[in-house]
């Protein structure tokens, strides 16, 4: 049955090629080298450190996925072939409600994903020039407040 689910470990690569595709076609302020850099921190180090949840489609098949700690959203992403079919906000709501998230932050550069967490209820409480790496990436901070 679709729906969301808590991650395996034998999730993370099928996890790390949904996170890949949905960075590719979202965040375009970074180059191949920057994704191709991330992706093992990704898989190896930023997976283990979260609650995830994955989002399996119909056959079975992670379409999208969450990782929480402490009461933030550390990550939310979904393939692009199901952009628009309300995956994003299902994982959302879930996180939400089940998994008491708060606070979030969103890329300043990606104002699809900052107009997504604005339409849910979040709003933007602050702003950091470097992303979480020391990069010269924006992050917005946004906190729940329906």
């Amino acid at each position: 049955m679709k729906g969301i689910y808590p991650a395996q470990r034998s999730d993370f690569e099928a996890i790390t090629t949904v996170w890949e595709a949905s960075v590719r076609a979202t965040h375009h302020f970074l180059q191949d080298a920057d994704i191709r850099a991330l992706r093992p921190l990704v898989r190896e180090q930023y997976l283990p450190m979260v609650e995830l949840r994955v989002y399996r489609d119909e056959q079975q098949n992670i379409v999208g996925f969450l990782g929480v700690a402490d009461n933030r959203l550390e990550m939310l992403f979904v393939a692009p072939q199901v952009f628009g079919l309300g995956i994003g906000k299902q994982l959302l709501r879930f996180a939400i409600e089940q998994m008491n998230v708060t606070e979030l932050d969103v890329n300043e550069q990606n104002p699809q994903a900052l107009g997504f967490y604005q339409h849910q209820g979040f709003v933007i409480t602050g702003r950091s020039p470097l992303d979480g790496q020391g990069n010269p990436f924006p992050l917005l901070h946004l906190r729940y407040a329906p």
